[in-house]
């Protein structure tokens, strides 16, 4: 059935459907890619794609190749209007799209892109918004449109890529009315927009979140073919924004993300607290012990007898023989690793000394870089890049906002060591991560329920 103007309607298009031409604006626009031919004596080519939605409410994206991306890639730009015609259907890959249709667009040379005025039945953007409890039972990968407010966030990193690239990504949480959080990575210029943009908890939109597993939970990364509204006005958003004032902002939320710089599960130690692992250090132990403390990161010593104490190291990142794993020894100043005999890819590891208070006591103890990254919910990188920018001041500032922000799972080694002839107990933390509040939820219940009984 053919819609405004001759136009075809988005939603009934199909494999089946010949000579249409349909009328929409472009929602959301991907950066020209470029790839290398599986055929053998093929040259590689070029891509970009384009969401498109139409007066109708439908929705479908395009993919432009080769002589399209020179003809219509600056020309194609989000919000603005366009007909398209002479393009191919084919079925759509739901993994990198949740929009709705079943095929998607393929332009080539043979494509006609003609500008037209603005539309104004159009609307500029559609959204389909999940909530984020549903997220935790989604199949991986999944493609999703977030809204929430902004809990937590991070700095923007620089770094470059394995293939060479530079790039830019910063770290939000966002948590909606479901009483769920998940982290969410934001690239480029948007990673880069000013703090003051997210400062405040306001609530924002994501379009096209594609969420994956990560260390023991979920994490998403925002594609560059979506969007991010930071003054939405739909009426998900002012649900968000009323349930954030009326009590979510001190209501208890469930972590979808782990916090991501520690991979794998959590160790698994005996349940202590920090009174019972100083016993432990006063104690001559025969054998390693491994306790999980439920504690907050109090201090972390940046100063010694007045001297500035250092947070990091430059570490040796080549494989070693054998099992490919990272050397992580300390590099001298040239970037030279003594172990491998060779100058090669270097980064920074932390090696802290924190103090971690609970409800009946406090423990210094050294933090290794795993743990030290967990604990701070900073990565290694981001101190170095801080202090060499910014200067030490603003690291330590940065690391002085992680003080008794979050309740910590804490997994802590002790094992026997001597020193001068003495035996003596070595206690070091390497591990930290936010407590899996439903886990430690039913662990007290069970200590609860067990005093009761005692009595």
């Amino acid at each position: 059935m053919a819609g405004l103007q001759g136009c075809f309607p988005i939603a009934d298009l199909s494999s089946y459907t010949k000579g249409w031409t349909i009328r929409a604006r472009v929602t959301a626009k991907g950066q020209i890619r470029t790839f290398q031919s599986k055929r053998e004596g093929s040259e590689g080519g070029k891509v970009f794609s384009v969401d498109l939605l139409d007066c109708e409410g439908g929705e479908i994206r395009a993919s432009l190749f080769n002589n399209a991306v020179d003809l219509f890639g600056e020309k194609l730009q989000v919000g603005k209007c366009f007909t398209f015609s002479r393009g191919t259907l084919k079925i759509a890959n739901r993994q990198y799209s949740n929009l709705n249709h079943r095929y998607e667009l393929t332009f080539d040379k043979d494509a006609v892109v003609e500008e037209v005025n603005d539309d104004a039945s159009i609307d500029t953007m559609k959204l389909h918004i999940c909530e984020l409890r549903s997220v935790q039972t989604k199949t991986l990968p999944t493609n999703v449109d977030l809204c929430g407010v902004v809990v937590s966030f991070k700095a923007p990193v620089s770094f470059t890529s394995k293939d060479g690239k530079e790039l830019v990504k910063r770290e939000i949480v966002l948590a909606d009315d479901s009483a769920s959080s998940m982290e969410v990575t934001l690239w480029g210029d948007r990673a880069q927009k000013a703090d003051k943009e997210f400062e405040g908890n306001p609530v924002m939109c994501i379009k096209g979140v594609i969420v994956k597993e990560w260390g023991n939970g979920r994490k998403g990364s925002l594609m560059e073919a979506g969007a991010l509204l930071t003054s939405p006005t739909i009426p998900e958003a002012e649900k968000v924004r009323q349930w954030w004032s009326q009590g979510g902002s001190s209501q208890t939320l469930t972590a979808l993300s782990d916090g991501g710089f520690v991979g794998g599960k959590a160790p698994v130690g005996k349940p202590a607290s920090l009174a019972d692992i100083r016993a432990a250090a006063e104690q001559a132990l025969i054998s390693e012990d491994v306790f999980s403390v439920v504690c907050r990161l109090a201090i972390v010593q940046t100063k010694k007898q007045g001297e500035e104490q250092p947070l990091y190291y430059m570490a040796c990142m080549e494989p070693k023989e054998g099992n490919r794993l990272p050397c992580n020894r300390r590099v001298d100043t040239s970037g030279f690793c003594a172990v491998c005999n060779r100058a090669g890819k270097v980064a920074p590891r932390l090696n802290l000394r924190c103090k971690f208070s609970d409800c009946e006591d406090s423990a210094w103890l050294t933090t290794f870089h795993e743990a030290a990254q967990g604990a701070l919910s900073m990565e290694a990188t981001e101190l170095k890049d801080l202090e060499q920018g910014k200067g030490r001041e603003a690291m330590e500032a940065a690391i002085r906002h992680s003080y008794f922000q979050q309740p910590l799972k804490v997994t802590v080694r002790a094992k026997p060591d001597s020193y001068n002839g003495e035996s003596r107990t070595n206690i070091t933390c390497f591990d930290a991560r936010p407590v899996p509040v439903a886990e430690h939820g039913r662990l007290m219940l069970k200590e609860i329920q067990e005093m009761i009984a005692a009595c």
